[in-house]
């Protein structure tokens, strides 16, 4: 059925992600380690070159001797640390392929992130999936190699949204999707990530649902279930640019062509779309079904990393790039690493309240 009703802001805020409160901790807690060579030479080539058979696909051999010596110094400086890399499906090749430990979409790192075994967690992606490891491990020092890596989605809504919400609407279960802010997880009864979102919903057994902040994932929700969804418009930057003519113009030169949406992308997009799911859902899709030809409406990197993969599957632009996820860079992460910078905190009143909703999402039984 359609959204029963949509609230919110016309556009999305673009406020700064919140900043550390006290970046100094780690550093005082952990200690600074002295700057690695970044040479390359024959032993850097030797022992990195298990790494670049993996990306060989999509990053030049000429290209390689920059990366590499950054590449050998962080995962060195990993296991001194004991630290660990969560990385989104976003990052670029060089950082999810050869330096994370971890990689998935939202709910895959929410769930490495509350049963890392690790002093120290480094987030690859964007400040509310940082936040997301921190609520899950408040022992733990968590690091994102940029603060300024944010998300329109985190910034379209407020804690003071959400109860503003709860007055109109008493007694309406609140489901949030993760790309919020702590605070918002906090007036939440229990989150979501693209790949459950529909099974989160019907699990409450509730005639109507707030589902925030995503207006596009909202209708899609609403398409798939019988419960009155009430929205909010908040949109991902790099899903609503996405439109149906250039999708309509790419089968058009090619009608083979195999075109899987991410469920963020606007509703008329998603119908141009042979597939609709999360980065999880998508990358699975193309190992399972091998198309000779795709289009995935998402974040550039993405199709990168799995080209990287499957060299078989010719990888069809369009996609837009996300200025955020591209502020974390192997520098940053090494930087972070040696300085412990940028250290993310979460007021523990909040991220009691927020890892209940949290919690409550890894948990549910599919």
């Amino acid at each position: 059925m359609p959204v029963w009703e949509t609230l919110g802001p016309v556009t999305s805020r673009h406020a700064a992600p919140p900043m550390s409160a006290s970046s100094g901790d780690a550093l005082r807690k952990h200690g600074r380690l002295p700057a690695p060579s970044l040479e390359w030479n024959a032993e850097v080539e030797r022992e990195t070159a298990h790494l670049y058979a993996r990306v060989k696909n999509v990053i030049p051999a000429v290209e390689w001797p920059f990366f590499a010596p950054t590449i050998k110094a962080i995962n060195a400086v990993k296991q001194q640390r004991n630290a660990v890399i969560l990385a989104h499906n976003y990052q670029t090749p060089e950082i999810y392929h050869c330096v994370a430990d971890f990689v998935g979409d939202s709910l895959q790192l929410a769930r490495e992130a509350s049963r890392a075994d690790a002093d120290i967690i480094v987030q690859a992606g964007v400040h509310f999936m940082a936040e997301t490891a921190k609520i899950l491990n408040p022992a733990k020092t968590v690091l994102i190699p940029d603060l300024k890596a944010g998300c329109s989605l985190a910034s379209s809504i407020t804690g003071d949204d959400v109860r503003l919400l709860r007055e109109r609407f008493p007694g309406v279960p609140i489901v949030t999707y993760v790309n919020t802010s702590a605070e918002v997880k906090a007036e939440s009864d229990i989150c979501c990530t693209s790949s459950n979102a529909l099974q989160v919903v019907e699990s409450l057994g509730a005639e109507r649902v707030i589902m925030l902040p995503d207006e596009y994932l909202a209708k899609y929700v609403a398409s798939q279930t019988k419960v009155k969804i009430i929205a909010w418009k908040g949109h991902c930057e790099v899903h609503e640019r996405f439109t149906p003519e250039e999708l309509r113009l790419v089968r058009a030169n090619d009608p083979s062509v195999q075109i899987i949406a991410h469920p963020e992308c606007p509703p008329e997009v998603i119908a141009e779309a042979d597939f609709t799911g999360s980065t999880a859902h998508m990358i699975d899709f193309v190992r399972q079904h091998r198309p000779k030809r795709v289009v995935m409406v998402t974040e550039c990197s993405m199709a990168d990393n799995v080209a990287a993969e499957l060299p078989d599957v010719e990888f069809v632009r369009p996609c837009n790039l996300c200025p955020h996820m591209k502020r974390i860079t192997l520098q940053k992460i090494l930087d972070s690493l040696l300085h412990m910078t940028e250290e993310v905190v979460v007021d523990p009143l909040i991220a009691d309240k927020a890892r209940r909703a949290v919690e409550r999402m890894i948990h549910l039984k599919s």
